[in-house]
């Protein structure tokens, strides 16, 4: 993971070797090289898929002049995207937004012991049936839809017996496919409370600057430019859903015709295919789309 972009390009390499210091962790070596079972652990995956769309964005400003504040309309990342989308746009350093993610990840984690929560995907129903879906399925426990990707493509997240059920109970009402996501980590759900509570407390301890772009924040749908309001979303989102057909169809709503993804893999681009056919979106993750994109 980013092997090829960091041998590739110095602002590549740079933002790793930043990432490793600012971790005391040599997190490039894990991404370069495994174990992929350590990569994988939500405190080391969540800084590590960070540090990769930082190293293209630094690369097209340092290689290709962009500039995001003049080239971009919005910003918006998914999940923990949120984060690389506001270190792309300066309202934290790069140092500060891998500390805050490896305590996110902690933090998640320990909000939920292996083994007590489950996400699953259903594919093939709309928003509204897979959320009454998830309110059936419950039966007391926390099930709810976590992930509103696309249309026909909706998480759901919560205690693993009510996330079964939900699949199990998709299947019933037609859906085309369920798939429970290799994950160790109910996120988006309330069994992450304890988990806001912590993020609350780390970022508070942060200055978050204006951003040079209006951040699209996973919980509002639509842009947020206030250090305030940056703040409050990032601390809702542990426990809220990412409302993310939502945030690409208002982007769209604004004028939006050409959507860049940026990092690891290709799985928002593709969304925004899904959610709009007439959006052209294309993702830069290896050096070979880098250089054919400047």
């Amino acid at each position: 993971m980013g092997k090829d972009l960091a041998a590739a390009f110095a602002p590549a390499r740079e933002t790793f070797e930043e990432v490793d210091e600012a971790l005391k962790q040599k997190l490039s070596a894990l991404m370069f090289e495994g174990p992929e079972e350590d990569l994988t652990l939500t405190e080391n995956a969540q800084p590590a898929l960070m540090a990769m769309s930082m190293a293209v964005i630094r690369v097209l400003v340092r290689e290709g002049g962009l500039d995001l504040a003049a080239d971009a309309r919005f910003v918006a990342g998914h999940s923990l995207g949120e984060y690389s989308a506001l270190a792309a746009v300066g309202s934290m350093s790069l140092a500060e937004t891998a500390a805050l993610l490896r305590v996110r990840g902690r933090a998640m984690q320990d909000a939920a012991p292996i083994g007590v929560g489950a996400m699953a995907a259903i594919l093939g129903l709309d928003f509204d049936a897979v959320s009454e879906i998830a309110a059936i399925a419950a039966e007391g426990d926390v099930c709810t839809a976590a992930n509103d990707n696309a249309p026909g493509q909706v998480v759901v997240s919560g205690h693993a017996a009510a996330v079964s059920r939900a699949a199990d109970l998709a299947k019933e009402k037609g859906a085309r496919r369920t798939i429970m996501l290799p994950v160790t980590v109910p996120s988006h759900c309330s069994l992450m409370a304890p988990a806001a509570e912590v993020m609350a407390d780390a970022l508070g301890a942060v200055d978050i600057a204006r951003p040079s772009v209006p951040v699209v924040a996973n919980v509002e749908a639509q842009a947020i430019t206030t250090p305030e309001a940056i703040r409050a979303a990032l601390i809702a989102q542990v426990t809220g859903m990412v409302r993310w057909r939502e945030s690409i169809l208002w982007m769209r709503d604004q004028g939006v015709e050409r959507l860049v993804e940026v990092g690891a893999g290709k799985v928002l681009s593709g969304l925004a295919r899904r959610i709009d056919k007439e959006l052209d979106a294309l993702s830069l993750s290896g050096p070979k789309e880098i250089e054919a994109f400047l």
